[in-house]
């Protein structure tokens, strides 16, 4: 398939938090302020530690179906809930293998208006990224966290995502482009480190604009928390936490951000 690759800054907000065990004292939607209408979707509190995420799911023949069925999770790759220090989060692990867990989005509590809210928050934490990796070439190609953002399929059915990625070696602002999956590096080994929580906000109608060359013509069909080191035979380890739907960006301690 043929590749695209370009560097450039889109508007967004990538926070380094600091703290090693626990992520921000703002919890869910605590401290936003009420005119960005924050929808939570996530913030994985309402799991008991040591149990896969309720919300989310594997993918098995495009289909999601619960994390526990068959070997969808293994001592190899797996996702599940942690708690340090009072606060939760979820971690995927992988070992020479590749996870995705989904949240489908579907009529109800779990839906995604871009028109009322288009930005997208999430925190992270890289504890061990795979050796190297690097999103822009099929020999290296491992992401040991990232964030995918659905948009349905292509006219030969192919899934249209962008993909948020912390990546092992590539800098931030980096783009690779694989057909109908954009691949957008917003955190980086090399930058950013392991170890630390990191908070971003991305406007993600402008995010897809930059990178498909047009708006969205639809809401998000779902979203996902992927791990990957089976190219290289590593091993990586990704937590995420509170997972929110904005309004517009929160700015929330922005004076250590920098925005891109």
């Amino acid at each position: 398939m043929p590749r695209r690759v370009v560097l450039f800054f889109v508007l967004g907000l990538g926070l380094i938090l600091p703290g090693h065990a626990q992520s921000p004292d703002q919890k869910g939607c605590e401290g936003i302020p009420a005119e960005l209408n924050c929808k939570l979707l996530d913030d994985f509190e309402a799991t008991p530690p040591g149990d896969p995420p309720r919300k989310w799911r594997a993918l098995k023949n495009r289909k999601p179906v619960p994390l526990a069925t068959g070997d969808m999770m293994t001592e190899h790759k797996n996702a599940y809930v942690r708690k340090e220090e009072g606060n939760q989060f979820v971690r995927i692990y992988t070992d020479q293998r590749g996870l995705r867990i989904v949240m489908p989005f579907e009529n109800g509590p779990r839906t995604w208006n871009l028109d009322k809210r288009s930005v997208l928050q999430w925190t992270w934490r890289a504890q061990d990224l795979p050796d190297g990796g690097n999103e822009k070439k099929r020999s290296s190609n491992d992401t040991g966290g990232a964030f995918y953002v659905t948009f349905g399929t292509d006219w030969l059915g192919r899934p249209k995502s962008v993909k948020y990625t912390y990546s092992s070696t590539l800098p931030v602002g980096t783009t690779v482009d694989y057909g109908p999956l954009k691949v957008l590096v917003v955190a980086s080994g090399e930058e950013q480190g392991t170890g630390q929580w990191v908070r971003h906000e991305r406007n993600v109608v402008e995010d897809y604009k930059e990178l498909f060359g047009e708006p969205p013509d639809e809401s998000p069909s779902g979203i996902a928390l992927w791990s990957d080191s089976d190219t290289l035979n590593e091993t990586a380890t990704i937590d995420f936490d509170d997972i929110l739907l904005l309004s517009g960006f929160s700015n929330a301690t922005s004076t250590a951000a920098s925005q891109k």
